[in-house]
């Protein structure tokens, strides 16, 4: 999250002159606006403080009850935390200008698209955009993780199918039903899971990377079918750099 709420944070006109107050209504803002949860805690709000280098309130529980206690409530209690009433969550929006923090992230993707040389990753990245643009962004984040799962093909490919088949050759799960990779296609025979977990025993991906990766599976997964799961813009630039970055540049074929 600290890279998200930074983003958030730098958007912000005159963000140093806010007031404690003001920020705790801004993170709670983002957390349920900009990331789509149904709640903010209060520990969400004071980590927010503390991923953007400022000085955490140490009563953020207390300024968010006595916001919905307030003449003029400010917060509403949803599903064990708190969230902006309508009144304030349209004025904050007003505020912060929704279309203009959408051009700027928007640039922030286009200018991955400048990093990929020419050819169907870029082209594909590119239609990924566009649909993030269009605030289709559940359809940007499928595009883009087949993307990265399709570039570590590639990768794996041309460079390390060796090393993979030798850790496919001693694998026990009878759910992977095929024991040697020889084409593209091959790979689609296991689960994206599996499929993740040979590359980091082979050693053609590092920890840090099956991390981002497992996450980013997860969020695909939640995006690729009917779900009550809201899926804001900050959450999808997130998703793109980190695996823009992290695998496709990362892994050059």
């Amino acid at each position: 999250m600290t890279t998200a709420v930074n983003r958030f944070y730098n958007s912000i006109e005159d963000a140093e002159s806010q007031s404690q107050s003001a920020l705790v209504e801004l993170f709670v803002y983002f957390l349920t606006v900009e990331l789509g949860q149904d709640a903010a805690a209060a520990k969400q709000v004071a980590d927010s403080f503390a991923a953007c280098d400022l000085v955490v309130p140490g009563n953020v529980g207390a300024r968010l009850s006595e916001g919905v206690k307030a003449k003029s409530p400010k917060y509403i209690r949803a599903n064990g935390g708190y969230k902006l009433q309508r009144h304030m969550r349209e004025a904050l929006s007003r505020k912060l200008g929704a279309e203009k923090v959408m051009a700027q992230t928007s640039a922030t993707l286009r200018g991955l698209e400048h990093k990929l040389p020419e050819g169907a990753d870029k082209d594909f990245l590119k239609e990924a955009v566009d649909c993030f643009e269009a605030r289709a962004n559940r359809a940007a984040i499928v595009m883009v993780w087949i993307l990265a799962i399709d570039h570590l093909f590639s990768y794996i490919l041309a460079h390390k199918l060796a090393e993979f088949n030798a850790v496919l050759a001693q694998n026990k799960d009878k759910s992977v039903k095929v024991r040697v990779i020889m084409q593209r296609d091959d790979f689609t025979e296991m689960k994206e899971s599996k499929f993740i977990e040979f590359c980091r025993t082979a050693k053609i991906i590092n920890n840090d990377v099956r991390k981002i990766l497992n996450q980013k599976l997860e969020t695909r997964n939640s995006c690729a079918h009917p779900s009550g799961v809201t899926i804001g813009k900050t959450k999808v630039v997130e998703f793109v750099e980190d695996l823009v970055d992290n695998v496709v540049l990362k892994y050059a074929v």
